[in-house]
């Protein structure tokens, strides 16, 4: 039996903190996990950003309220839940996620969460555990699930090297460049072929 780990920025949804930099002019805010492949390291800038400039949760999440899924990704998510068990599994946090996943018809998401003070303001972060997204593949497949794992991002690359069956979609180029053994979709309309193959075909698992 299959099961999909798939992400959620860049997947399916815009990136809320390319979204925030456009918002507020503030460029820093457009580096992603695309950009910088350490986690703490991207997120404590983030956080030092937001405090130089008094910005608040309810500020990014006036930016969140203004956004909506990519073209096509509600109609592929929900080809692919009516296809194969699907979890959505992300480096956001859920004060984030909410609407975007209220648009996306509430996949079962596995993510972060916030810490903030009494002014509203974002003092730190909470993973769920390190490498969460590789844990929750892994931990699928412990079950003897048969694992298919989608991202764009340097975060994503552990758990689809994990995978039964690892596809990139939409990655930049440095991500290619630097993962040249993992296969790359550009469109939901690959993603869904990729899948429909390995579904047919399957491959041998891997470790």
């Amino acid at each position: 039996m299959f099961i999909v780990c798939t992400d959620l920025e860049g997947v399916y949804t815009p990136e809320v903190w390319v979204n925030v930099a456009r918002k507020t002019g503030i460029e820093k805010l457009r580096l992603t996990t695309r950009d910088i492949p350490d986690y703490d390291e991207l997120m404590q800038g983030r956080l030092a950003i937001l405090k130089e400039n008094g910005l608040t949760l309810a500020d990014i999440q006036a930016v969140i309220a203004t956004m909506a899924p990519l073209p096509g990704a509600r109609a592929f998510l929900n080809w692919l839940r009516s296809t194969l068990q699907v979890v959505v599994v992300s480096d956001t946090f859920i004060e984030f996620a909410r609407p975007l996943m209220r648009q996306l018809d509430w996949p079962t998401l596995f993510c972060h969460d916030l810490s903030v003070d009494e002014t509203g303001t974002i003092t730190g972060y909470n993973l769920r555990q390190p490498q969460a997204k590789k844990q929750a593949l892994l931990a699928l497949k412990s079950l003897d699930f048969e694992t298919i794992g989608i991202g764009d991002s340097y975060n994503d690359i552990a758990m689809i090297q994990a995978s039964d069956h690892g596809i990139l979609f939409r990655p930049p180029g440095n991500v290619i460049a630097e993962f040249p053994e993992l296969p790359v979709t550009t469109t939901y309309d690959e993603l869904k072929n990729h899948i429909e193959r390995i579904i047919q075909n399957g491959n041998p698992r891997r470790g």
